[in-house]
C-alpha cells in the first residue's frame, strides 16, 4: 500500500510492519512541526519492525520523565517566581491566589493544552485532558479529602466557585458542539475569568467590610472584658514567646560557633545542591529513590533557571549563580521557543541568533559579577524572579508540547483516540500532583483550603487553556479556530463533568455545606462509572444508532 497525501497517519497501523517507516516518511499528516522529536519516526524507524513494542515502552518512560521534568518546573521555579513577582508587586492574598498562584499551579495543564490546539487533529487531547482533569479533581480529589477530613465547606465561596464553572462549561460545550469559534467569542471565553477574579476580589471586599463593621459595633463590650482577658492573653503571650524562643534556640544549633565567610565555589556549590541533609534523613526510603531519580533534572533546571524566595534573609541570592544563569537563561529561551527553530537561525546569513543571545549574556554576568558582593543581593535582585518566570515557562511549554506530541503517538500505535489519552494518561499526569498536595493539606487539618484549589484551580486552567489555546491559533492563521473531535466520547466526557458539577451543587447545600464521607463515596464512584462508560465508549462497546 503506497502513501498519498490525502492519507492520514491513523491508517499506519493499517500497514504491513515493513512499511510503515516508508509510510511515516513519505506521509505529510505524520510530519509534527511542533516538538524537537518525531515520536512516529522513532517508533517505526528507529528500531527494527519486531522491536516496535521495545521502542514504545522507552518512549513510555520518556512520557514519565517528562512529567517529571512539568512537575519540577511547575513547583521549584515557576511557582516560586510568581509568588516572589505578587510580593514585590504587594498584591493581596484573594487577587495573588485567583491569579499567579491559580497560573503556578495550573501551568502544566495550561500550556498541554495550548501545545495541544495547535493542530486540530490533536485538539481532542486537549479537550480530553481538561474536561478529564475536571472531572478527576472535583471527584476523586475532592471525595478524597471529604473521606479524610469531614467538615464543613464555606458556603459562598463553594457556590461561587461551582456557578462560574459550570458557565464555563457550558460555553466550552457550545463551542465543542459548533465545531469552531471565532476571535470575538475566544475574547469573550477569555473575559469569563476576568468576571471571576473581580468577582473573588469584590467579594473578599464585602466579607471584609461586613467583618469590619461587627467589630466595631462590639467593640464596647470588648472593651469591658480587656481587664479579664488580660491575664489569659498575657499567658498567651508568654507561651509563643516561649515557642520562638525554642524555635531560635533549634535554629541556633545548626549555626556556626565562629563567623564563617564561604567561597565563590563554596556558593556555587552549595547552591547546585537540591537536597537538603536534615529533611533527608528524616524522610523514608521511597523518597529517597525518587529523590536521587529526581535531582540529575533537578540540578539542569537549577543551572538555568533563577530562584527569587522573598522570606530568606538573602533572598536567595547566589553570586556566582546568578551570574551563570544570565548567560544560560536566555539560551535556555532561544533553544526552546518554537521548539528551537530561531536557536540555528543566523541574522543576515551570518552570525547565529544564539552566539548573539551568549555573547550578550556574557557580558551582562561579568558586570553583575564585579559590581556586586557574596552577601548582599543587589537592589535589581527581583528582576530575577522575572528572568526566573519567563525561563520556567518556556521550560513547561517545550515539554508540553513533547507530552502532547508523545501521547500522539500512543494513540496512533494503540488506536486510541486522543481524547481518552487526554482524560487518562494526561489528566492524570497533570492532576496527581494536585491530588496528593489537596490530601496532605486535609489531613493537615485544612481541608477547607484543599476544596477550595480543587474548585477554583480548575476553572482557571479551563478558561484559560481551552481560550489561550484558541487564541493562538487565531493568531497564527488569520482564521477561525476548527476542531476535529471524537463524537461521541467528547459529549460523554463534556456531560459527566456537567453532571457531576450539577449533582454537587444540588446535594452540598442539602447536607448544608457539610461534606462528609458518604458524600466522598459518591463522587468516587460517581468518577469509576464515568471511566468504564468513557472506556466502553471507546472501544465501540457504546455507540450511537445509526438510521
Amino acid at each position: 500500500m503506497s502513501p498519498n497525501s490525502t492519507d492520514g497517519c491513523d491508517l499506519v497501523m493499517n500497514v504491513s510492519a515493513a512499511d510503515r517507516c516508508a509510510f511515516v516518511k513519505n506521509t505529510p499528516d505524520c510530519n509534527t512541526e511542533d516538538g524537537f522529536i518525531n515520536y512516529l519516526r522513532v517508533a517505526f524507524c528507529l528500531l527494527p519492525p519486531n522491536l516496535t513494542p521495545l521502542t514504545i515502552t522507552l518512549c513510555i518512560m520518556w512520557l514519565l520523565f517528562l512529567f517529571v521534568i512539568l512537575g519540577l518546573a511547575a513547583s521549584k521555579f515557576f511557582c516560586p517566581n510568581l509568588s516572589a513577582i505578587s510580593t514585590s508587586l504587594h498584591l493581596t492574598h484573594n487577587v495573588a491566589g485567583v491569579t499567579f498562584l491559580a497560573l503556578g499551579n495550573g501551568a502544566p495543564d495550561i500550556f498541554s493544552a495550548m501545545a495541544a490546539f495547535s493542530h486540530p487533529h490533536t485538539a481532542g487531547l486537549a479537550v480530553g485532558a481538561l474536561f478529564g482533569a475536571g472531572i478527576f479533581v472535583t471527584t476523586v480529589v475532592a471525595g478524597s479529602v471529604a473521606l479524610v477530613k469531614p467538615f464543613a465547606v464555606a458556603s459562598r465561596p463553594f457556590l461561587r466557585d461551582v456557578i462560574f464553572y459550570m458557565a464555563a462549561v457550558f460555553w466550552t460545550f457550545c463551542i465543542l458542539y459548533r465545531g469552531t469559534t471565532t476571535l470575538g467569542e475566544t475574547l469573550g471565553y477569555l473575559s469569563l475569568y476576568v468576571v471571576y477574579v473581580f468577582t473573588v476580589i469584590f467579594s473578599a471586599f464585602i466579607y471584609n467590610w461586613q467583618k469590619h463593621s461587627m467589630n466595631s459595633s462590639v467593640q464596647n463590650i470588648a472593651h469591658i472584658q480587656v481587664d479579664i482577658n488580660s491575664s489569659d492573653s498575657s499567658d498567651e503571650d508568654a507561651a509563643s514567646l516561649s515557642h520562638s524562643a525554642i524555635s531560635e534556640e533549634y535554629e541556633s544549633e545548626y549555626r556556626p560557633l565562629l563567623p564563617y565567610t564561604e567561597s565563590t565555589t563554596q556558593i556555587m556549590l552549595r547552591s547546585l545542591n537540591p537536597v537538603n541533609n536534615r529533611k533527608w534523613r528524616r524522610k523514608s526510603y521511597s523518597w529517597r529513590v525518587l529523590k536521587v531519580l529526581k535531582t540529575p533534572v533537578e540540578v539542569l533546571l537549577l543551572l538555568c533557571i533563577p530562584v527569587v524566595d522573598p522570606d530568606k534573609e538573602d533572598k536567595n541570592w547566589s553570586r556566582p549563580l546568578n551570574c551563570l544563569h544570565l548567560i544560560t537563561a536566555p539560551l535556555v529561551c532561544v533553544f526552546a521557543f518554537q521548539s528551537g527553530i530561531y536557536g540555528t537561525y543566523k541574522i543576515h546569513g551570518e552570525v547565529p541568533v544564539w552566539l548573539l543571545i551568549f555573547l550578550l549574556g556574557l557580558f551582562l554576568s561579568a558586570i553583575v559579577f564585579c559590581t556586586t558582593t557574596n552577601e548582599q543581593p543587589p537592589k535589581y535582585h527581583p528582576l530575577f524572579a522575572l528572568l526566573g518566570f519567563v525561563v520556567s515557562a518556556m521550560v513547561i511549554s517545550a515539554a508540553a508540547s513533547e507530552v502532547v506530541s508523545l501521547l500522539h503517538m500512543l494513540g496512533v500505535v494503540l488506536s486510541l483516540s486522543t481524547t481518552v489519552l487526554g482524560l487518562t494518561l494526561l489528566a492524570w499526569g497533570n492532576s496527581i500532583g494536585d491530588c496528593f498536595s489537596d490530601i496532605t493539606m486535609a489531613r493537615q487539618g485544612y481541608p477547607r483550603m484543599a476544596i477550595s484549589a480543587c474548585f477554583g484551580g480548575i476553572i482557571f486552567n479551563m478558561v484559560l487553556g481551552v481560550g489561550l489555546g484558541c487564541l493562538v491559533q487565531v493568531v497564527k492563521t488569520h482564521s477561525n479556530v476548527q476542531f476535529e473531535l471524537e463524537g461521541l466520547l467528547t459529549w460523554i466526557l463534556a456531560g459527566s463533568l456537567g453532571l457531576s458539577l450539577v449533582l454537587s451543587f444540588i446535594i452540598v447545600p442539602l447536607c448544608r455545606f457539610h461534606l462528609g464521607r458518604s458524600y466522598g463515596i459518591f463522587l468516587l464512584i460517581f468518577y469509576a462509572i464515568f471511566l468504564v462508560i468513557a472506556l466502553l465508549t471507546e472501544f465501540g462497546k457504546i455507540h450511537t444508532v445509526q438510521t
